[in-house]
């Protein structure tokens, strides 16, 4: 659970709500024997903003003031945390309500004009986004290979939920190597938004930072990654070809299939530096090993 400095926002009233991640049950195994299992909790939480019903998503609820917060921010419901007054989320009635101090006179166009995306657990990307981030002037750090290959080592030991019972993907903010927030969810956006709305919270800034995600690197993925302003995008999964094109609009690095020592850099290359490459060993000398023991036999 996380509950905001209140030095930074004294304005927000703010619920502490988190679940657990986790509940156990009796399975039976393959000897036909009972043993706990366990399960990834999953929740159906629909948010109000002031008193529009936007959507309900499907989510673990470990964090759902940061997810409410960092959904209306990346569908641009919201422009910034000054203008939320109340989020309240009631878990009897699996709902968060938010109360702001802005008038929505566009709310019901941009509830109108929505988009079916691919997104686990959410789907919908309100309004023209597009325009927003072809506006967006993205900062280009180096990002170093011997840091992406310190990322992937370090990121081992916090898929907790995952190891524990699976079903989820989970996301990190990270300076380099280091880990600023892990966040696992249900859906891969559930956890990127509530990365975005810790952000807002913590006053963190995303440019010199990278984003990595265990889900595969869509449009809306880049997207979201986009409007919080961090320019490296990092999975072990793939890419769809629309996340590919949208990540070279917006200036992002997207990096996917990174585990190990191997990864493909998707756009943004000029922006890699390539200080640890692996060695290549010579396909004529991979089976040197079996071969001499033939010989030796």
């Amino acid at each position: 659970m996380y509950t905001p400095s209140p030095r930074h926002y004294p304005q927000l009233l703010l619920s502490d709500a988190g679940l657990s991640s986790t509940t156990t049950i009796d399975a039976i195994n393959e000897q036909g024997e009972s043993q706990p299992v366990s399960l990834v909790g999953e929740r159906p939480l629909t948010i109000y903003l002031d008193k529009y019903e936007i959507v309900t998503l499907m989510t673990i609820g470990s964090h759902p003031e940061l997810l409410t917060l960092g959904y209306l921010l990346n569908q641009g419901l919201l422009d910034n945390l000054d203008q939320v007054r109340i989020i309240q989320v009631d878990w009897e009635t699996n709902s968060v309500a938010v109360v702001t101090s802005k008038q929505h006179t566009d709310i019901r166009s941009m509830l109108e004009k929505r988009t079916i995306t691919t997104g686990c657990g959410q789907g919908t990307v309100f309004g023209s986004l597009m325009d927003k981030i072809r506006q967006i002037k993205m900062h280009h750090p180096p990002f170093k290979q011997s840091d992406c290959y310190a990322l992937l080592r370090t990121i081992r030991d916090y898929n907790l939920v995952y190891k524990q019972a699976g079903a989820v993907h989970g996301c990190a903010l990270c300076a380099g190597s280091e880990i600023v927030v892990f966040v696992e969810d249900v859906g891969r956006h559930n956890a990127v938004d509530a990365i975005a709305g810790y952000m807002q919270l913590e006053k963190i800034t995303g440019d010199d930072k990278v984003f990595y995600t265990t889900g595969r690197l869509t449009s809306e993925m880049v997207i979201k990654v986009s409007q919080m302003q961090i320019p490296i995008l990092l999975s072990r999964s793939g890419a769809t070809q629309m996340g590919v094109e949208v990540a070279q609009q917006a200036g992002v690095t997207l990096i996917s299939r990174a585990k190990g020592k191997a990864f493909q850099v998707l756009s943004g290359a000029q922006n890699i530096v390539f200080d640890a490459p692996p060695i290549r060993v010579r396909p004529d000398l991979k089976d040197t090993k079996s071969v001499t023991a033939e010989s030796s036999e």
